[in-house]
């Protein structure tokens, strides 16, 4: 958009609605109730607003790549926004939107617009969309149509597009090349494994769009991991879950495994043998899962909204675009953090959740850390809790991750992450009660050694009779944890050990239904959970975590490490 005050339809169509603007990216999972369409997010300034039928104007989207999924389940309902008006590039909102026309039939603009077009209609109340302009309170912009570039196709490319394979992965082809032009990308590249989001059941649209191309005959090309999904699959009639949820739960998951995934049901592929090395291209979804294989591992892969991560695994191609290319793997903003002294485990999840802040909207570099020597379980605390508050696929940190070095542009702007902001953040996730019901572990899922010093700091003690304690883990790291007996020191704990969950898709009865509050050592979670709990989240190290589970009951305080006293 070379003119700076204009729009570009990404996805056509007309509306017309009150304008809801949001000055910072919203994540629809874990953000907006698909049953209402309002927004239950506790910490964004638009909670409690009802975003149906408004045009939804925000930078970008953030978090979750299941906002796809919510928003095409908002669509098929009636409940959708009219539209979406972005500032910034936006993938997982674009393709939910275009899987709802596409596959069916119903139609969502979407326009980008440049920074003074965008600021001029956040003053408007109410906007009309046609083809060719919006129109608000005597304001009117036109809008350019998409620029459309041309794909260098292969034949294999044109094979799948015709049909030639299938009319599952003619959809598919079609989706990937439309999600192309909207990145600007002029050839696909080649992927060797995929990681699926989608079969989280966020919504019934999930189910709906899993079977539609099951029965269409999908069938993934390329190794192919699932992530943690909505029920324990062989417990949840044991568990008292409704059948109302847990049938169609259950069929989603199943409809992926139908189309040839692999069952690993874990939002920490990365933990699975079959991890990417460092410059394999991949096609992850999952937000926790992208950033730690851009960031940690130095694999390569873009935030796939779902339902772009099944189409990506059935031809085996993806646009080549964002960081799958050297140039935007480049840090733009270089963030300062003051170290305090003998920080524990919870300073990790802190500063990812301030990282993601400072850098809502691009890749930042981190200086100021390497002598905290942080271990994986740091850096996986770190990533999953800057996926909350950053839509950027990645980070990095100088003096820890493979691709740190000379990462900033020549271009980046500087900022801080002071003592003050870590005590600010450290209160906000700490808004709740000191009496605690709940210790939530596992979100992303608990590895082998978070399970061991869970297991070392309780000793064989017993839990607190009115606390439950439940970890989330994928089924190799319980397996492991089994075969040396972690898993049995932990039962005798009285810790329920939970697979194919995790805690931003577990719901009643496994989650307790007395819990009034619960205590976290996750960032995402104590982000989200107020949201999707409907619960006082308290963020805390492990060893809040297990004050919590022996005594019910954790002093709220900051840490050590950031107390006076602690200086």
């Amino acid at each position: 958009m070379n003119n700076p005050f204009s729009a570009r339809s990404i996805l056509g169509g007309t509306a017309e609605g009150p304008i809801v603007a949001a000055p910072e990216a919203l994540s629809f999972w874990g953000g907006v109730d698909p049953a209402t369409g309002a927004v239950i997010d506790v910490h964004h300034p638009l909670h409690g607003t009802c975003l149906t039928g408004s045009i939804l104007m925000m930078p970008s989207s953030r978090g979750s790549c299941t906002g796809s999924g919510v928003l095409l389940d908002l669509a098929l309902t009636g409940r959708a926004p009219a539209a979406l008006i972005f500032s910034e590039a936006e993938d997982v909102l674009t393709l939910g939107a275009l899987i709802a026309a596409e596959m069916f039939g119903k139609p969502l603009p979407v326009l980008r617009l440049s920074s003074d077009a965008f600021a001029a209609l956040v003053e408007a109340k109410t906007a009309r969309i046609t083809d060719t302009a919006i129109v608000a309170d005597g304001l009117t912009i036109e809008i350019a149509p998409l620029a459309t570039a041309a794909l260098d196709l292969d034949e294999a490319d044109l094979a799948m597009l015709d049909g030639r394979n299938g009319v599952a992965v003619e959809v598919a082809m079609r989706i990937i090349c439309a999600m192309a032009a909207q990145q600007g990308a002029t050839r696909l590249v080649s992927v060797t494994q995929g990681h699926i989001d989608g079969c989280i059941y966020a919504s019934p649209a999930n189910l709906t769009f899993a079977e539609k191309m099951a029965d269409m005959g999908a069938r993934v090309r390329l190794p192919t991991t699932m992530n943690a999904i909505s029920v324990d699959r062989a417990n949840w009639q044991a568990q008292g879950v409704p059948a109302s949820f847990g049938d169609p739960a259950a069929r989603l998951a199943d409809a992926y495994v139908r189309m040839g995934c692999r069952p690993t049901f874990t939002c920490s592929p990365y933990l699975l043998d079959s991890a990417p090395e460092a410059g394999e291209a991949i096609a992850w979804a999952e937000s926790n899962a992208v950033i730690y294989a851009n960031t940690v591992l130095g694999a390569r892969t873009a935030k796939h909204p779902d339902f772009l991560d099944l189409c990506i695994a059935l031809t085996g191609r993806a646009p080549l675009s964002g960081v799958y290319l050297d140039e935007h793997r480049k840090a733009q903003r270089v963030i300062d953090v003051e170290l305090p002294e003998g920080v524990d485990d919870a300073f990790w999840p802190l500063i990812g959740y301030l990282a993601g802040r400072a850098a809502p909207d691009c890749i930042p570099l981190l200086r100021g850390l390497p002598a905290a020597k942080p271990s994986s379980d740091d850096l996986k605390a770190l990533c999953a809790a800057f996926g909350t508050t950053s839509a950027a696929p990645m980070l990095h940190i100088e003096g820890v991750t493979p691709e740190a070095e000379g990462a900033a542009s020549s271009e980046a702007g500087t900022v801080a992450i002071t003592r003050a902001e870590m005590a600010a953040a450290w209160t906000l996730l700490n808004d709740g009660p000191e009496d605690v019901d709940l210790v939530a572990i596992g979100s992303p899922h608990a590895s082998l050694s978070e399970c061991r010093a869970l297991a070392a700091a309780l000793a064989g003690r017993k839990r607190h009779g009115d606390v439950a304690v439940i970890v989330t883990a994928g089924h190799q790291v319980i397996a492991a944890a089994r075969a040396e007996g972690t898993l049995a020191a932990l039962e005798a704990s009285g810790v329920q050990v939970l697979p194919d969950l995790c805690w931003c898709s577990i719901s009643e009865p496994v989650f307790p239904t007395r819990t009034r509050a619960l205590m976290t050592n996750s960032g995402k979670y104590a982000h989200y959970g107020p949201g999707l709990s409907g619960r006082a989240v308290r963020l805390g190290n492990l060893a809040d975590c297990v004050t919590a589970a022996l005594t019910g009951r954790v002093q709220a305080r900051l840490p050590i490490w950031l107390s006076p006293a602690g200086r």
